[in-house]
């Protein structure tokens, strides 16, 4: 490895921060779900369209996020869009009624929406092709850290505000570091903002329909593990909201873990003459077969070993979102990876908004059960849609 190399996963490893602040910002509120839930006298249903006011505004926000940040470039985009939302996380800390808290949540969705397709085009500005899947797992480190400290940092500071100045603070104390890193580290290829007068549209949207469908098929299992873990364990096994997140810190874990597997089994596939779409695809399978594992979870007699099915689950799960989310780069090259990326995105948010009360009324009327199946099994779905899929042969090369 050179030392450009070894600079470019620093830089990658450095903006996987970006990542952290993004998913602790909207974690706090998972992992508080239980203090939030009794000071505004909430359901589960009531709860889940808290959630959705946050998914809503970060579905429909991803398309100009995604197109602003082609536009004006990474540096630019990125910088303003942490600054954004870090002052909308210190408004969820500021709020004292259930609709102010909504408001403050769809602000910080909006600029959240942000950070995916960022990091999707950060990836193919340091790396080359075959490693963009573990940049991925890399910016899954950052969004596992976010997913793991939120818990912790709720269970260990005053009341559930608390949290949300602290990841104000962290994330508006990296904008200049990151500044300094974009302007020290040479990339493998530069991608320059997209010119005003380009075409907006991107070639082949038969493909993107695709992706954004198999997005919303398989980003089930993320959402409920993101926003129900906390609640599952406290309602199932009658924990304490404390003994809960104690528990609830492990699956995001694991979760990181399955990031850089499924980066792993598409480079190893590439490595031996996969294309890199297919390779992407093929990983997914694997992912999508160990997904079913979630089924198990309604028979666990303990908190121990429902953690662990749970922690298997979100391995899978994001074992094959990180290939999903490359494949964009894959089709379209960096150049128009915010708008290409930010299609998933406003997907993911139109399943998380609708979603998330369905999750809650099930669990008010059935309990967890079908909840477990219905994450299980759609990851098959997303498969047999994109099995098919064949690159469009983008070519890139490094700035010499």
């Amino acid at each position: 490895m050179t030392r450009n190399t070894r600079a470019q996963w620093g830089a990658v490893a450095f903006f996987a921060l970006a990542s952290t602040w993004n998913y602790l910002d909207r974690s706090v509120l998972s992992a508080a779900g239980p203090s939030v839930r009794a000071e505004f006298h909430l359901s589960n249903e009531g709860f889940g369209w808290l959630v959705s006011a946050f998914s809503f505004a970060y579905a429909l926000a991803a398309p100009l996020t995604g197109w602003l940040l082609d536009r004006l470039g990474l540096e630019a985009g990125i910088v303003w869009a942490v600054g954004c939302w870090s002052l909308a996380a210190a408004g969820c800390g500021w709020t004292r009624t259930v609709f102010q808290l909504g408001a403050a949540r769809a602000a910080l969705g909006a600029f959240e929406s942000t950070g995916v397709p960022a990091a999707g085009k950060l990836n193919s500005i340091y790396l080359e092709p075959r490693n963009r899947a573990l940049g991925a797992a890399m910016t899954q480190v950052g969004i596992g850290i976010g997913m793991v400290v939120a818990p912790l940092l709720v269970r260990s500071l005053p009341g559930w505000r608390s949290p949300f100045f602290v990841c104000a603070t962290a994330g508006l104390i990296w904008i200049p570091l990151w500044m300094l890193v974009r302007r020290t580290v040479p990339p493998y290829q530069e991608v320059a903002p997209r010119p005003s007068g380009s075409k907006g549209r991107l070639a082949h949207p038969e493909k993107l329909l695709l992706l954004a469908v198999a997005s919303i098929l398989w980003m089930v299992g993320y959402t409920f593990w993101s926003n129900w873990t906390t609640l599952y364990l406290t309602q199932t096994y009658h924990l304490t909201p404390g003994q809960a997140n104690g528990w609830a810190w492990i699956p995001p874990v694991a979760s990181v873990c399955g990031g850089f597997a499924g980066g792993w089994i598409s480079r190893m596939a590439i490595g031996r003459g996969l294309p890199p779409v297919q390779a992407r695809v093929f990983a997914m399978l694997v992912s999508a077969v160990g997904c079913l594992v979630t089924v198990l979870a309604p028979s666990c007699p303990t908190p121990m070993l429902a953690t662990a099915v749970a922690s298997a689950s979100y391995f899978f799960t994001l074992a094959g979102s990180v290939n999903l989310y490359t494949i964009p780069v894959d089709l379209w090259g960096g150049e128009r990876a915010g708008t290409a990326i930010s299609a998933l995105v406003f997907a993911y948010g139109l399943l998380q908004t609708g979603i998330s009360p369905l999750i809650g009324r099930m669990v008010d009327h059935y309990g967890y059960g079908p909840v477990c199946w219905m994450v299980a099994l759609p990851p098959l779905l997303a498969w047999l849609l994109l099995r098919g899929l064949r690159e469009n042969a983008v070519q890139t090369r490094p700035v010499l």
